[in-house]
């Protein structure tokens, strides 16, 4: 007896779609760790050049406080707790801050092609 697809029947599976995310990150693996290796020598070069410095009592950061800067700046969210002292530090910041932009959208570029892909899978199906 045929019927007509439902919504659940076309709904894709969260495996399906994990499977198809991780499939288009895997096809864009080049370019993404290229990305985090730009962003490993934007941090290394914040360290050594950038003059980061805790704001609260105007030290020099640690290696651990300077990942956590060059972090927070990729991500975009800046809480100014650590801030760069010197020209090249604040032209690092700014070239961390393109890395997480266009990091970020090729990560949610991928997890998109996910959802179409396992969408289109179980739509073949039904």
């Amino acid at each position: 007896m045929n019927h007509a697809p439902t919504s659940a029947d076309l709904a894709p599976k969260a495996r399906e779609i994990l499977l198809e995310s991780g499939r288009a990150i895997w096809y864009m693996r080049l370019l993404l760790g290229g990305l985090v290796l730009i962003f490993v020598i934007l941090t290394i070069g914040m360290f050594f050049f950038g003059g980061a410095v805790e704001t609260l009592n105007r030290t020099p950061s640690t290696v651990g406080e300077t990942v956590y800067f060059c972090a927070i700046t990729a991500l975009t969210i800046g809480y100014g707790d650590v801030v760069p002292t010197t020209v090249f530090g604040r032209i690092d910041a700014v070239l961390l801050g393109l890395v997480g932009v266009v990091l970020t959208g090729l990560i949610v570029a991928a997890a998109v092609r996910g959802v179409q892909e396992a969408s289109r899978h179980a739509r073949n199906r039904a």
